[in-house]
C-alpha cells in the first residue's frame, strides 16, 4: 500500500502543516479560491507539501494540470500545450519542479505566456529559486515559502496514516518516527509504509532496523540534534577546543552525517572567524571536499583537524554583519542609480591599474557604510590598508 498516496490531499483543508499557505485566511488559499493566483514559486525542504500544493490549487482553480520537471523538461513540450490552449477559453497551469534548474532558453520560452498570462506557471524547489530567476521572469511571480512540517503535525498523519492502513503504532514507535523524519511529512509516511509491509504491529526495534539514524539528524532523543550541532559552533565561536571536540565526538556517535558537520563548518568559518583568518573558510571548504568522498571513520580525523583550527582563529564577524546591514537597506527600497561609469562599456571609468592600485572615485551616489573592519587577526592589516587609502585626495 503507498501511503503517500493514500494520505495525499486533495483540498486545502486536508494539507498537514503549511498553515501559512493553506488555512482559511492565507493568502495564496483566498487568491486560489477568488480564482486571482497569479504565477508563483515555492521553495523549501523536500517532503514538505510542494507538489501536493500545485495539485490542491489547480483543482481549486479548476485548471488543466501539467508536472515536468526541469532536469528533463523540452522546450517542445512546453510549446505544444501553449499551442493547445492557445484560442481555448480555459488556460493550463503547468507545474514545473526543480525549477532552479530552468536553464535561460527555457525561461525565455515561459516570458510571452507568463507576460499574457495564457498559462499559469508554477515551480518549486528545495532551493530559493529566485536566486536562478531571471529578473523577467521575478517580477511577473511571487515567492511562497514552506517550512519543515512540525512534530504536532507529523504526529497528527502517522494517527490518520495507521487508522486508514489498519496498522497499530506504540507510542515508543511512534515519537521515533516523528522525530527521525525531520519534518519531512513523505520520509514519515515512507518509513511507515516499508514497516507495515513486515508487520502490521509498528514497534520501536522495526523501525530502527528500517532507519538507525535520524534524518538529517545525530539523534532521535528531542531536540539533541539541534542543542549538540548549537553547542559544537558556539564553543568553536568561543575559542574552546576541547568543547569543541566534545560535541563533535557526540555528533558522529550520534549518527550525524559528515556532510553535514562540515556544512556547518564552512559556514561558521566565514560568519565567526572571516577576514581574521581568511584561511578558514579555504580549509574548511577542504574539508567538506575531503570528507564527502572519504566518509566515516576517517573523516571523523579532518573533521577533528578543521575544529581545532576554527577554535585557534582570531574571530571577527564584520562581514556577517556588513551584509546583513545591507540586504535589509536593499529590502526597506534603497535602490542607488549605478554611476555613469561603472556601467558596462560605459566612458570616464579610472582604471585603479593605471594608477599605481589606487585613484579616488565614486562607486556610490550618496555615502554608504556597511562595513566595519575589527582589530583582529589580519583583519587589522586590511583595515589599516583601507583606512590608509582614504588619505589619499
Amino acid at each position: 500500500m503507498d501511503f503517500t498516496q493514500l494520505l495525499r490531499p486533495q483540498n486545502f483543508d486536508e494539507v498537514v502543516g503549511q498553515e501559512h499557505l493553506c488555512s482559511l485566511d492565507a493568502p495564496l488559499r483566498i487568491l486560489c479560491e477568488k480564482q486571482a493566483l497569479g504565477h508563483s514559486f515555492f521553495y523549501g525542504p523536500a517532503g514538505v507539501g510542494k507538489t501536493t500544493i500545485a495539485r490542491i490549487i489547480a483543482s481549486t482553480m479548476d485548471m488543466p494540470f501539467y508536472e515536468f520537471n526541469a532536469t528533463s523538461l523540452k522546450i517542445e513540450q512546453l510549446r505544444k500545450i501553449f499551442e493547445q490552449y492557445k484560442n481555448v477559453l480555459q488556460k493550463p497551469l503547468i507545474f514545473i519542479d526543480e525549477v532552479h534548474r530552468l536553464a535561460k532558453n527555457q525561461q525565455e520560452v515561459l516570458l510571452p505566456v507568463m507576460e499574457n498570462n495564457s498559462v499559469l506557471i508554477l515551480g518549486a524547489s528545495t532551493e530559493n529559486p529566485f536566486y536562478s530567476l531571471t529578473s523577467a521572469i521575478r517580477s511577473r511571480s511571487m515567492l511562497f515559502e514552506l517550512k519543515n512540517i512540525t512534530n504536532e503535525a507529523l504526529d497528527k498523519l502517522v494517527v490518520l496514516a495507521c487508522d486508514k492502513a489498519g496498522v497499530t503504532c506504540g507510542n515508543d514507535a511512534k515519537e521515533y518516527l516523528v522525530r527521525s523524519s525531520s519534518g519531512d511529512a513523505r520520509a514519515t509516511l515512507k518509513l511507515l509504509e516499508f514497516a507495515s509491509n513486515i508487520n502490521t504491529t509498528i514497534s520501536l526495534e522495526l523501525l530502527k532496523s528500517l532507519r538507525p539514524h535520524a534524518l538529517r539528524a545525530g539523534s532521535s532523543e528531542n531536540g539533541v540534534h539541534y542543542d549538540l550541532i548549537s553547542a559544537m559552533i558556539k564553543s568553536i565561536r568561543g575559542s574552546d577546543a576541547d568543547a569543541g571536540i566534545y560535541y563533535l565526538a557526540r555528533l558522529i556517535e550520534g549518527g550525524e552525517s559528515a556532510d553535514f558537520i562540515a556544512r556547518r563548518l564552512v559556514i561558521l568559518a566565514s560568519e565567526d572567524i572571516g577576514n581574521a583568518n581568511p584561511q578558514a573558510l579555504t580549509l574548511t571548504t577542504s574539508c567538506l571536499t575531503s570528507v564527502s568522498k572519504i566518509g566515516f571513520p576517517e573523516a571523523r580525523i579532518i573533521l577533528a583537524q578543521a575544529v581545532v583550527y576554527l577554535c585557534a582563529s582570531p574571530k571577527s564577524n564584520s562581514s556577517y554583519l556588513a551584509i546583513n546591514k545591507a540586504l535589509k537597506a536593499v529590502k526597506n527600497g534603497l535602490m542607488l542609480e549605478i554611476p555613469e561609469p561603472l556601467k558596462n562599456n560605459a566612458q570616464g571609468y579610472l582604471y585603479p591599474h593605471d594608477y599605481g592600485g589606487y585613484v579616488k572615485q565614486n562607486y556610490l551616489v550618496e555615502s554608504l557604510k556597511f562595513v566595519a573592519l575589527q582589530n583582529v587577526g589580519y583583519e587589522k592589516k586590511m583595515k589599516e590598508w583601507l583606512e590608509k587609502l582614504q588619505q589619499f585626495s
